[in-house]
């Protein structure tokens, strides 16, 4: 299981289900696409992928998040009907098998949020642009009235490698964060989640100076979403693969779930 956690004393409110964030919780990672950068996460067929939620629910995962659209550096482009193709028959099979689960949907586009909100009461929508690459999603997601985790990138999934350049880290990232909340918080959206984006325009100094400084965040006073596993900032550092690299991503994550609790 690719694990993520939540970490800060607050609640969502996920279609009227309070979720309490005052401990950590571990999001399940389903990526539907033939090119996201760990390959045991990915599934493309309905019966993969409902083996894999449920192995995932019995490991303790509390949120399956399921993305059609990889963000592994220079991913290919891929259109809006693809990925709303690729992820209709999988949010279908995972609703109608897990009735209460909680769903999270990794897409930046507005239109494929609101169908998934709509159709499959997808609870919470994570955005790796925050709003950046389409400019109808904070409406949209007041609209919807659903959590939305908003994560820290420059430039998109075939940019940002290109674009680590920072006038101050944490600050650049501070700010990036406020004037979204503040947006947002205009338009009547308050279950705001934040990511600081591991690995997403970050080189490997940058991703261990934002991992040592991670609790600053809290001045925000709003849940943080870290995702790092098996990312390169493990495997290249532990000079190994993804595929080798869970012992360094349970022991980052221990390491973090104990700060924050």
């Amino acid at each position: 299981m690719a694990e993520s956690f939540f970490s800060q004393k607050h609640q969502i409110n996920c279609n009227g289900k309070l979720i309490d964030l005052s401990s950590p919780k571990v999001m399940g990672i389903v990526n539907v696409t033939p090119d996201s950068f760990y390959a045991q996460s990915r599934a493309m067929e309905v019966k993969e992928v409902l083996a894999r939620v449920e192995s995932m629910f019995a490991d303790g995962a509390d949120i399956i998040d399921i993305g059609a659209y990889s963000s592994r550096p220079g991913a290919e482009l891929l259109d809006e009907a693809t990925e709303w193709n690729r992820l209709e028959p999988i949010l279908d099979a995972v609703r109608s098998k897990f009735p209460h689960c909680i769903i999270s949907l990794d897409t930046f586009r507005a239109t494929i949020a609101k169908q998934a909100v709509e159709k499959y009461s997808v609870n919470i929508i994570n955005d790796i642009s925050a709003g950046n690459l389409d400019p109808e999603m904070h409406e949209t997601i007041a609209g919807l009235k659903v959590p939305y985790v908003m994560m820290h990138m420059n430039g998109n999934p075939q940019t940002m490698q290109t674009k680590t350049h920072y006038n101050h880290l944490m600050n650049d990232i501070f700010l990036f964060f406020a004037k979204k909340i503040e947006s947002l918080n205009k338009l009547g959206v308050i279950d705001i989640i934040i990511d600081p984006g591991f690995g997403f325009a970050k080189n490997m100094e940058q991703n261990y100076e934002l991992l040592a400084k991670l609790d600053e965040f809290r001045i925000f006073e709003l849940p943080i979403l870290a995702g790092f596993s098996r990312k390169s900032m493990l495997y290249k550092f532990l000079e190994t693969t993804p595929e080798n690299a869970l012992n360094g991503t349970t022991v980052l994550i221990f390491m973090k779930t104990q700060q924050f609790l």
